[in-house]
């Protein structure tokens, strides 16, 4: 029987706990979050500005919004659209991990970077929020191996292998398919990102590139954000057999927060044109989602990824980032404990950067 070690942080507790078994959990492990598409907000609301973030911004996260979620850990997404050419893209990647990089410079006593499940551990440990990046589509690196590589060596530790558009190695979950899944080349971009320890993102892509990747991935994979196909049938979210696949690769869902992924009614009256009064969804709607991927992959194989500031619109009480501490709560208050819900906030994802680290990676702090 494996033994688990959790180490307590200095953080204080996040403001919004009520639960007891909510409380303990957020002393076992940092709530760590798989998306969040602030880089891209910040280009275009504030020019890439760094300034402002302390609180009170006009983003759903800055840094008094973090810390009143308890969030620990942070994969700040670094975005290009898939609709611009491969060149541009992968520029205006660079220019977000620039983003993060000076956002961390900027605010040192609150941000550090990591790459590592020890370094995400050390920096929570003694109050920070550790900061990781995850490039948010293969068109991101341009068709070429050498920017995955360049990319890594900056700190990369996933990427999504599509957007919302198919590249020329892999089929979308919402474009045509063309593929079928990877080409060779694909498999080859999947190899290298395990040689690489950067994580095989699946979020995004289609069902056949799923399995197709899950299929040739050494390394457990994630969905950075994505929910449950059986609930919401929305081509971005996960089917049940995908879900049950994690349990042999050793991967996590981590589940995400926006409204479209979560409800039926909600996503037909957004595609219809939103007419009439916005159908209500809440943390409940997350809750479900939760609970069916724990169910189906099983309590190690579950995680978190709001996706906040790439949406405009989520469920009630979990508008922003302080909404973290009111699901964990809200769980709590439905029977978990506080070991699951240690293993939901971070635990099951550090145990995944901890298969993954590799000496390229961690080499290069």
């Amino acid at each position: 029987m494996k033994v688990e070690h959790h180490m307590q942080s200095s953080n204080t507790q996040p403001p919004a706990l009520r639960h007891p078994e909510a409380i303990r959990a957020f002393g076992l492990a940092p709530l760590i979050d798989g998306h969040n598409d602030l880089a891209h907000a910040a280009r275009g609301a504030a020019n890439y500005s760094v300034d402002g973030l302390e609180k009170d911004s006009i983003f759903q996260t800055d840094i008094g919004k973090l810390r009143g979620g308890g969030v620990g850990a942070q994969f700040w997404s670094v975005y290009a659209p898939g609709e611009i050419p491969e060149a541009d893209a992968v520029q205006f990647t660079f220019e977000q991990i620039d983003f993060i990089y000076r956002m961390i410079r900027r605010y040192p006593q609150t941000f550090e970077l990591a790459r590592t499940g020890g370094d995400v551990r050390r920096i929570w440990q003694k109050g920070g929020i550790a900061s990781l990046l995850g490039a948010e589509g293969g068109h991101s690196i341009g068709s070429s191996l050498g920017v995955l590589r360049m990319m890594a060596r900056l700190g990369l530790r996933y990427m999504t292998l599509t957007h919302n558009s198919n590249t020329s190695w892999a089929d979308s979950a919402t474009d045509s398919p063309v593929h079928g899944g990877l080409t060779d080349f694909g498999r080859e971009v999947v190899r290298e990102m395990n040689a690489l320890g950067v994580l095989v993102d699946l979020s995004h892509v289609s069902p056949d590139t799923m399995r197709d990747a899950i299929r040739t991935s050494s390394a457990p994979v994630i969905f950075s954000h994505s929910s449950c196909r059986a609930l919401c049938d929305h081509p971005r979210n996960v089917p049940d057999d995908v879900l049950r696949s994690l349990t042999d690769n050793g991967g996590v869902i981590m589940v995400a927060f926006v409204p479209m992924f979560l409800d039926e009614e909600y996503r037909s009256w957004f595609d219809g044109g939103r007419n009439g009064p916005r159908p209500p969804v809440t943390v409940e709607h997350v809750v479900k989602h939760i609970e069916h991927a724990r169910d189906i992959a099983g309590i190690d194989h579950v995680g978190l990824g709001s996706d906040f500031d790439g949406f405009g619109d989520f469920p009630d009480g979990l508008q922003d980032t302080t909404g973290f501490a009111v699901l964990i709560d809200r769980l709590a208050e439905r029977g978990w404990t506080s070991a699951e819900l240690a293993k939901l906030m971070g635990d099951n994802l550090l145990r995944v950067l901890d298969a993954t680290s590799t000496e390229s990676v961690s080499s290069t702090q």
